[in-house]
């Protein structure tokens, strides 16, 4: 049985009812969504006292906990420590040169300035301004001077240098809790709930009035240099001495503790007092605000957000354009937990709620009807809606069941439920409804088709047909387009089935084969799946047309649900929401951060009609308007907050910073200021032509940093806006003293002397090798000179010409010519082997058969030789020192063979060592060169192998390569000499 009823809000009169109509939304009673800004979200403290928002689009906060200055992300907080007179502070003002003044309970000033605060202890100004009383009270006028009114009969001027106190010895026209005004003329102006004055630059003048302040609190210098006030009737308006009425305000509002109000450009007055804030607008309508919260402040922001002060921290009242509403439990509904909605031709919204309810509100009656289904077990959530027009029917589903409302515009609705024949249970994850009022269901077992039946509204799951009406393995949704194909995604992916013939996508694409949420269809038949992690995919023609991500500006890439309204898809994801217009030329994505604090998370479903969006949310149904909306936002201001040197503080405002080269650290705070977007992207740079750096970070560290000129750039932007003009640091990092031109060019000078004297060095020293190299080569000329002389031993000489006299005497004429022939070839080759260093190994081998020769043929058969010569080298090439082997020769003759009575044989043999030596070996079979020199009495010199290994000792040095030299007795007796020459000299 279904229980049906319709329930008023509440019992209301006939003007009640237009008053709620005007300010309701489609006739329907609604709340206003205000965000909240306690302790929780980094205040000092809740009980707030003032509000200000400075030059650069900071707001600021006044606590009995210290101040807070807010950017829209982050509460900066400070308090004594860091420089504030008190922790109490009652009201904060800015003068015209950005210094923020804070007025404190103890009666103490301190401002805020280039990113420092100024007090008594670091300003000696600051303590002229020492006076015992509570500041009221701050205004500066036209000639910078600033005038201070306070909780007593005194009232302060300042210029800078000096003050000035006013007291007045009237008891009854103090100055006490007095507000100061500047008119159009110039002329200062005090009130106070006692009097009214103008300053003629020495002194004060009683004015007669018509009527006085409620307090301090109730005055406010307008732009155009006019003078609001409230008074016990309502809003007053002067100009000059000119003073009229301008708003009846009901007494009760004027007398209940009223703190600082606001006056917008159309004359509407927004109160604050004990009770909340209180909106009138010109026509003396009132709209309330945060009923039963004490507030003390109205103001309003450069973009036209409200901002209330209150004992339970601050409230921001969005502009209009950007502003949430909510319908929930308040205005009669059943539950704030709505997990559907949708909108039926009547303009009436269906809710899908829990506990087993749909709301329908009627905007006609401003009536919520409730239809209450008996099984709340298995309808506990709706969680789907769908509209069937065409036959007047709403179908609903939850996790366990589905059913049918019909004659949905009828008194008599009728519903009924679909049932399993053999009472099977189904988990339904989402329907769909063919225009044959046939279904699809996607089921944790699959999806399945029922076909519509008159008389009975149920399946049996025991007749299904694979691949016809039935679709194993788990699937996530399914989607009849405007041709009646069949969409589904399972965990396989997605498949069309059309004209009973089934087409899978995900065997085409990997894309396809991802979890899809959901699935809509443009009017120009582009399929827009919702997937769970890979964003928005565009279908048409069977081809992946469009993929649209985080990249491309969406929220998240987890979607979750789906509205096509026109050519614009609207998108829920799991970081809020979009909507997404897709053209030839250019794909846009919206985003609406200004609704993320109600619709960041816990957002089931949505609705889009020409006028408004809206949103079934855990916590009611949101909505806002979608045509006051602008497409593109300003791009947010950027502030450096703060920087950071080696842990010092530097001036914000200043020109240029110039730091030391050891101060190569720096650290840059900075925020962008924006109430309602949260999702905010800075880049930065520090070389005006290098590339652009993004970032989500709001603190920079650059360490290590090379000496030169730097210009920091920060810039912001959020999705619906560009980029914007970056704010710039300038800062010079100066070099170490050994980078700076001045010590480049001492070392360049230098290194130049240097090298001159290492040029002058190398160079003499060059000279000097080259002499010293001409005096080795004249050494050695010198001593070829003495080793040609000594090779014409006189011994020799002798002997040969004795053996030439022997042969003459004896009448044997043919040897003695033989033998003077042969001297004569032995001295004309000495003649021609002086004049040269280097000889060819042919000419010496010849020179040594001649000297060999004329040595037997005077000792005989005493002397014997043999020259081996390795077949292998080039005689006619091979070059070797002159006049080197022949005293080794003479010696191992004169002192290894001939002091042998059986005489003996020389053995010379001429090989490669390798292909860098020749080797020489004289190998004699003499008495010994150690027996040698062991049996010689007195001391023998052999002046020829002196002389010899005297020049080899001087052509080493000259020349790179070495003569390896050995001589040593082989054994007993005999003498092996080893001479190694390079072959390239």
């Amino acid at each position: 049985m279904i229980v049906i009823n319709k329930i008023k809000n509440w019992p209301i009169s006939s003007i009640t009812l237009i008053v709620l109509l005007l300010l309701s939304l489609n006739g329907y009673s609604q709340s206003t969504y205000l965000q909240h800004f306690g302790t929780k979200d980094g205040l000092p403290s809740n009980n707030c006292f003032y509000t200000l928002q400075d030059s650069k689009g900071y707001i600021w906060v006044a606590t009995d906990a210290g101040v807070s200055r807010f950017d829209g992300k982050v509460f900066e907080n400070y308090s004594v420590d860091d420089g504030l007179p008190d922790n109490q502070i009652l009201q904060i003002k800015e003068d015209r040169t950005g210094k923020i003044w804070f007025l404190a309970l103890n009666g103490q000033l301190s401002y805020f300035f280039n990113g420092k605060f100024f007090n008594e202890t670091n300003n000696k100004l600051l303590k002229l301004l020492r006076f015992n009383a509570v500041i009221v009270s701050f205004f500066e006028d036209s000639k910078g001077k600033i005038w201070f009114g306070t909780n007593k009969n005194v009232l302060v001027t300042w210029d800078g240098k000096s003050i000035m106190k006013y007291i007045s010895a009237n008891g009854n026209r103090q100055f006490i809790n007095s507000f100061v005004h500047e008119d159009k003329s110039g002329k200062i102006w005090v009130f106070s709930n006692r009097s009214v004055r103008t300053f003629n630059g020495s002194e004060f003048t009683v004015i007669p009035h018509k009527t006085l302040l409620i307090n301090y609190k109730s005055g406010l210098n307008m732009p155009d240099r006019t003078f609001a006030f409230l008074d016990k009737n309502g809003l007053n308006i002067q100009n000059g001495r000119a003073q009229h009425f301008q708003l009846k305000i009901d007494p009760s509002l004027l007398n209940n503790d009223p703190g600082f109000f606001y006056l917008d450009e159309n004359k509407d007055v927004w109160i604050s007092n004990a009770s909340g804030i209180y909106f009138i607008d010109h026509s003396g309508k009132i709209t309330t605000y945060l009923s039963n919260i004490s507030s003390s402040q109205v103001i309003k922001d450069f973009k036209g957000n409200m901002w209330f002060t209150t004992n339970n921290g601050i409230y921001m009242l969005p502009k209009n354009e950007e502003r949430l509403y909510i319908v929930d439990q308040s205005n009669g509904l059943s539950s704030n937990l709505i997990k559907s909605v949708i909108k039926d031709n009547k303009n009436r919204f269906w809710l899908g709620v829990d506990e087993g309810n749909i709301n329908i509100i009627d905007p006609s009656d401003l009536s919520v009807n409730k239809v209450s289904l008996p099984d709340k077990k298995t309808y506990n959530i709706i969680k789907q809606l769908s509209l069937d027009t065409a036959n007047e029917a709403i179908y609903f589903a939850s996790e366990y069941g589905l059913g049918r409302i019909s004659n949905i515009y009828a008194i008599n609705r009728k519903i009924d439920y679909l049932r399993e024949a053999t009472n099977s249970m189904f988990v339904i994850k989402s329907f769909s409804v063919a225009k044959d009022k046939s279904l699809a269901l996607a089921l944790s077992s699959g999806v399945v088709i029922v076909p519509y039946k008159d008389d009975k509204y149920e399946f049996s799951s025991l007749y299904f047909k694979q691949g016809t009406d039935f679709f194993n393995n788990r699937a996530y949704c399914v989607f009849f387009d405007k041709s009646q194909n069949l969409w589904f995604s399972n965990i396989n992916g997605l498949s069309e089935l059309s004209n009973g013939s089934l087409y899978s996508y995900f065997e085409k694409s990997s894309l396809l084969t991802r979890r899809i949420n959901d699935i809509k269809e443009l009017s120009n038949d582009t399929l827009v799946l919702a997937t769970d992690g890979y964003g928005l995919i565009f279908i048409k023609n069977r081809k992946v047309i469009k993929v649209i991500t985080q990249r491309d500006g969406l929220a998240d890439n987890i979607c979750k649900r789906l509205f096509v309204k026109g050519n614009d898809v609207w998108v829920i994801t799991n970081n809020g929401i979009n909507k997404v217009s897709l053209n030839d030329q250019k794909t846009q994505v919206e985003t609406f951060e200004f609704t993320n604090a109600l619709l960041k998370d816990d957002v089931n479903s949505l609705y889009i009609d020409d006028d408004y969006a809206y949103f079934a949310t855990n916590n009611g149904l949101v909505y806002f308007s979608i045509n006051k909306i602008k497409t593109i936002n300003e791009p947010p201001k950027v502030f450096v907050s703060s920087i950071i040197n080696n842990k010092i503080k530097l001036g914000i405002n200043a020109a240029n910073h110039t730091l030391d080269p050891s101060d190569n650290n720096i650290s840059f705070y900075y925020s962008a200021i924006d109430f309602q977007n949260r999702n905010i992207v800075y880049r930065y740079r520090l070389k005006s032509d290098a590339n652009w750096t993004e970032t989500k970070n709001r603190r920079l560290e650059f360490s290590s940093l090379e000496p030169g000129d730097y210009v920091f750039e920060i810039s912001a932007k959020t999705n619906n806006s560009d980029w914007s003009s970056p704010t710039k640091v300038n800062f010079i990092l100066k070099s170490h003293f050994w980078q700076t031109p001045w010590f480049l060019i001492i070392t360049f000078l230098l290194a130049c002397f240097i090298f001159y004297k290492v040029a002058v060095f190398v160079t003499k020293r060059r000279k000097n090798k080259e002499q010293e190299q001409l005096l080795l080569k004249n050494k050695i000329l010198m001593l070829e000179q003495r080793a040609l002389q000594a090779m014409m031993n006189p011994h020799f000489v002798f002997n040969v010409m004795n053996s030439i006299q022997h042969y003459i005497n004896t009448k044997d004429t043919t040897s003695a010519n033989k033998i003077l022939t042969g001297f004569a070839r032995l001295i004309r080759k000495n003649l021609e082997i002086c004049t040269k260093s280097f000889i060819t190994l042919e000419e010496e081998i010849e020179y040594l058969e001649l000297y060999l020769s004329l040595e037997k043929k005077r000792f005989g058969g005493k002397l014997n030789y043999t020259i081996t010569l390795n077949k292998a080298i080039d005689k006619e090439e091979t070059l070797i020192p002159s006049m080197l082997l022949q005293p080794y020769i003479e010696n191992a003759i004169w002192h290894g063979i001939m002091p042998k009575e059986e005489g003996g044989k020389i053995d010379i043999h001429i090989d490669l060592r390798g292909n860098e030596h020749l080797l020489i070996q004289i190998i004699d079979d003499g008495i010994g060169i150690d027996n040698s020199l062991r049996d010689k009495k007195g001391h023998h010199v052999s002046k020829g192998m002196d002389l010899t290994r005297e020049r080899i000792n001087l052509l080493n040095r000259v020349e790179v390569n070495p003569i390896q030299m050995d001589i040593k007795q082989n054994g007993n007796s005999g003498t092996f000499v080893s001479i190694a020459i390079p072959l390239k000299w």
